[in-house]
C-alpha cells in the first residue's frame, strides 16, 4: 500500500490574502496538477494545506467590525478557513477526476489537534499573525480584544500568538479508514484546530495556532504514512539558499538534516519547520520525506526531483 501525506505550501491558493475567490479556485485548481499525478501513481492520500492569508483576513473582519459582533476566537477562524478552503480543495479535486474518468471519492475532515496545555509557546508567544498596525492602533487592539502585539522586525505592529507542537490527530482513526479504502481525505488544515485534554478526557479550545508542516508530519504518523511530502514554492532545500555558493539538496539522511538544521542553513519561518517536522516523521517511523514544487510532484516521487529526506 502506497499511502502519503501531501502538504500543501501556504501559497497554493492564496498568496498575498488579495485574491477574489474565482482567483482562488484557479489557484487551487493549478495547485492539483500533481496531485493528480500521484492519484494515477495510485497512492493513497491525505491532502493537508496552509491558512495564513485566509486566517490574517478573517482577524481583519474581527478588527473591523468589533463593534457590531462579536469577535471569534481563533479556533473557530482555523475551524471557518478548513471548511472554505477545504471545499475549494474538495471539489477541485472531485471535478479534474471526473474528467479524466478516476473514481474516488474526495473528503474534508475539520480537524482538532492536541497540543499540551503547557507548552512553552502558550506562555511566551511569538507566533505572527493578521495585518500589520501602527503602534498607536496597535495600543487600542491590545486592550480592546485583550490581543498580546509586538513589533514584528521594524515593519510595524502584529498581532502575536501561541504556536504549540501538535501531539496528535483527533480524527486519527476516522481519516485513517477512509484513506485506507481509496477516500482522498483533506485534513489538518492551517495546522488543524488546538486543543488540549481535560482531567477527564474531554476536549477544550485553546486560542492558538498549530504549525502546518508539525501538524502534516503528525498526521503521516497517525495515519501509518510511509510518505511525507512537502509542496512548496522551491524546487529542492537549499544549503547557503540564495548565497554565490547555494546547493541543491537531492539526496539526504536525517543525520544530515539534522546537521544542516543546527547550522542554520533552513529559516524559521522558512524551510526549517519542513526540515524539523522531516526529522520527526522520520525518527518516528516514517520512511521518507520529500521537498519540492507545486509542478514537480510526480517527478520527485519518481526520484527525478526535489530533495529526498532518509532515515539513513
Amino acid at each position: 500500500m502506497k499511502k502519503a501525506v501531501v502538504a500543501l505550501g501556504g501559497n497554493a491558493i492564496s498568496s498575498t490574502g488579495k485574491e477574489n475567490i474565482h482567483e482562488q479556485f484557479a489557484n487551487t485548481r493549478k495547485s492539483l496538477e500533481g496531485i493528480v499525478e500521484l492519484i494515477q501513481e495510485g497512492y493513497k492520500l491525505a491532502i493537508t494545506h496552509g491558512n495564513g492569508p485566509q486566517v490574517g483576513n478573517a482577524l481583519l473582519r474581527v478588527e473591523r467590525t468589533k463593534n457590531d459582533i462579536p469577535a471569534l476566537p481563533l479556533g473557530i477562524i482555523v475551524a471557518d478557513t478548513e471548511g472554505g478552503m477545504g471545499y475549494m480543495i474538495e471539489q477541485s479535486l472531485q471535478n479534474k477526476l471526473m474528467t479524466m474518468g478516476i473514481n474516488r471519492d474526495v473528503v474534508t475532515i475539520v480537524t482538532q489537534v492536541t497540543v499540551d496545555p503547557n507548552d512553552p509557546s502558550i506562555i511566551n508567544p511569538t507566533k505572527y499573525v493578521g495585518p500589520f498596525y501602527t503602534k498607536k492602533q496597535s495600543e487600542i487592539l491590545a486592550q480592546l480584544f485583550n490581543w498580546i502585539i509586538k513589533e514584528d522586525s521594524g515593519r510595524g505592529y502584529r498581532r502575536v500568538v501561541p504556536s504549540p507542537k501538535p501531539r496528535r490527530i483527533v480524527n486519527r482513526r476516522t481519516i485513517q479508514l477512509l484513506v485506507d479504502h481509496d477516500t482522498i481525505v483533506i485534513a489538518a488544515g492551517g495546522g488543524g484546530i488546538p486543543v488540549y485534554t481535560e482531567n477527564d478526557g474531554t476536549y477544550e479550545g485553546v486560542d492558538a495556532v498549530v504549525d502546518k508542516d508539525h501538524a502534516s508530519a503528525v498526521l503521516a504518523h497517525d495515519i501509518d504514512a510511509q510518505t511525507l511530502l512537502f509542496l512548496t514554492d522551491v524546487d529542492n532545500a537549499y544549503i547557503n539558499y540564495k548565497k554565490s555558493d547555494q546547493q541543491a539538496l537531492r539526496n539526504i539522511n536525517v543525520v544530515e538534516a539534522k546537521q544542516y538544521l543546527n547550522e542554520g542553513h533552513f529559516p524559521p519561518g522558512n524551510m526549517g519547520p519542513k526540515i524539523e517536522a522531516a526529522i520527526s516523521f522520520l525518527t518516528s517511523g516514517g520512511q521518507e520525506v520529500i521537498i519540492t514544487s507545486l509542478n514537480k510532484a510526480q517527478q520527485a516521487i519518481l526520484g527525478d526531483a526535489g530533495t529526498k529526506i532518509v532515515k539513513k
